[in-house]
């Protein structure tokens, strides 16, 4: 494949486990793609914040988000209201970034509040893995895993 991979997300790693998972899949990947991860910074949320206030939590994630997607770039957003996939058709969108040549195939995993729709909406293609909700460490161990197959 002749374009990068960026993994683009909202927080950090805190658990030890998690982050040495992740660390062999980022080396595994970079050994048959450029592959990259930005960690973006995410907002401060109350115990019981109001809608009003989510919403603006979710645009000031997104702007971030937005900031680190060219107009080039094929953008993979995982979302819950996203199609259900497996490595197939996973690929066949690896394939799709291909022929329309972009840069960078971009994956983005949101915040705790989810993805600011102008986010969703400038995505090429949204990924769900399940309708059910899983911590954000434990997604990122998952997707790498699957980016690592898709590639291989």
């Amino acid at each position: 494949m002749n374009f990068s991979f960026k993994l683009l997300v909202l927080g950090k790693i805190k658990e030890e486990f998690y982050r040495k998972k992740l660390e062999e899949y980022y080396s595994q990947i970079n050994k048959k793609v450029h592959f990259q991860v930005v960690e973006l910074t995410d907002e401060s949320i109350s115990s019981n914040p109001s809608q009003t206030v989510i919403d603006k939590i979710k645009a000031v994630e997104g702007d971030k988000l937005l900031e680190h997607i060219n107009g080039n770039d094929y953008v993979i957003a995982l979302c819950i209201e996203g199609k259900s996939t497996d490595l197939t058709l996973m690929k066949k969108q690896l394939d799709k970034a291909k022929t329309k040549q972009c840069d960078n195939v971009i994956f983005i995993i949101g915040g705790s509040l989810g993805l600011d729709k102008r986010v969703v909406d400038r995505a090429d293609y949204k990924l769900s893995f399940s309708n059910m909700t899983f911590p954000h460490q434990l997604m990122r161990v998952m997707l790498a895993e699957q980016i690592l197959k898709a590639v291989e």
